[in-house]
């Protein structure tokens, strides 16, 4: 009986993670491999909905800025899309609840296609989550 429960359950939490509406998840942990995985699975289909929009471009790389500006500003970034809003939904709810911040400053003087702007948003959230995954295990 326990291994039926536990497929049960495994089937549960993946129809949960690929359903179209956000996971309502606590964990930071849990939150940065959502965003994660729905960008893989936008990347994995035939285009990137509402690929040719122009966003505000996100200095990931800039050591200057705190990771919770930088979420912030990529919230602010995807919230600027709104031809395809139910599918970038989920990653603006995650990023907010990730930052914690009412509002944050954001230049629109350098603007990057959705297309390219996603991969980089997976690279942070990845790095952010093997960093959360790192301090735990020690």
């Amino acid at each position: 009986m326990l291994p039926l429960l536990k497929a049960a359950f495994a089937l549960l939490s993946l129809l949960e993670l690929i359903s179209s509406r956000p996971l309502m998840t606590t964990s930071p942990k849990l939150k940065l491999s959502e965003i994660t995985h729905r960008i893989q699975q936008l990347n994995a289909g035939v285009q990137v909905p509402c690929n040719d929009t122009r966003v505000a471009q996100v200095a990931f790389t800039d050591r200057k800025l705190s990771e919770q500006e930088l979420l912030c500003q990529a919230a602010m970034a995807l919230t600027k899309v709104t031809r395809c809003k139910k599918d970038y939904e989920p990653f603006i709810i995650n990023l907010q609840s990730l930052h914690g911040k009412t509002n944050c400053s954001l230049s629109n003087e350098n603007e990057i296609y959705l297309r390219n702007f996603l991969p980089e948003l997976g690279n942070f959230t990845q790095g952010m989550y093997r960093r959360l995954a790192r301090s735990a295990a020690q």
